[in-house]
């Protein structure tokens, strides 16, 4: 049996999921910067645990709002930063460092959205892990989680499988708003977007824990239905310019 207890706190402008253990604790996503404080709250307010019994921090993607917390969580508490195994940084060059901004201004928006006081964002822009992994890797630390590389939403997109309970943490790979499901912004590539939701349908989860939607029991009808709605050209920032613009042109030269 299983001693973990999984517990989802509302986050900055997305859900921190912590694996709650008798003698260590995990964070599945770095999280935004402003929750950093309140996951650390929580651990010595809540759980009465002191803060050093965090010890691992997974990064699944390099964006605000699940690695914008993970550097000050090692600051404040001496955890390890677990992150997908590539070799070049997400945020590489001039054009990443303006990405980074702009990926910045997007969250920033998207607190707005949510009625969220304004909070700084700021992180680095390039993630230097304590340990790397790979597909099927087990979490340091943490052998009954599975990691699975999902990639589509960036290139190096990690969900996180918990064997015993067969819950699975998909980060921004499936979101839900209100009522309905929408595919994550940006769409890095497209087919290998379906074939991560392809892997995350055949693990026939019990439950899937997303950032932006919560906890939910997806059937395989609603995986065929999100495959089957799944963007099939990139969606970017850079593509959706070039289509605004595009489409102006040909607006233009109709009339």
């Amino acid at each position: 049996m299983s001693l973990c207890e999984i517990i989802r706190l509302d986050g900055y402008i997305q859900s921190t999921y912590l694996a709650v253990y008798p003698d260590k604790i995990m964070l599945l996503d770095g999280g935004s910067r402003p929750d950093v404080t309140k996951v650390l709250g929580y651990i010595k307010t809540t759980l009465q645990r002191p803060i050093t019994d965090l010890k691992v921090v997974v990064v699944t993607h390099m964006h605000p709002d699940h690695a914008g917390g993970a550097q000050k969580f090692r600051e404040a508490t001496g955890c390890m930063i677990v992150s997908a195994d590539k070799k070049d940084q997400w945020y590489k060059g001039v054009s990443g460092r303006a990405m980074h901004l702009v990926d910045m201004s997007l969250a920033h928006y998207v607190a707005r959205r949510q009625g969220r006081s304004p909070k700084n964002l700021y992180y680095p822009a390039h993630l230097k892990p304590d340990i790397c992994v790979k597909d099927g890797d087990r979490v340091p630390e943490f052998d009954d989680w599975q990691v699975l590389e999902t990639p589509g939403h960036t290139d190096r997109d990690l969900s996180l499988f918990h064997s015993p309970s067969r819950q699975v943490y998909t980060a921004d790979l499936i979101i839900k708003l209100r009522h309905k499901f929408v595919a994550p912004f940006p769409i890095y590539d497209p087919k290998v977007y379906i074939q991560s939701l392809q892997k995350i349908k055949a693990l026939k989860s019990s439950v899937v824990m997303m950032a932006h939607g919560g906890e939910l029991a997806i059937d395989e009808a609603t995986f065929d239905m999100l495959i089957k709605q799944a963007p099939k050209s990139p969606r970017t920032v850079k593509d959706t310019i070039k289509h605004k613009v595009m489409g102006r042109k040909a607006s233009v030269k109709d009339y």
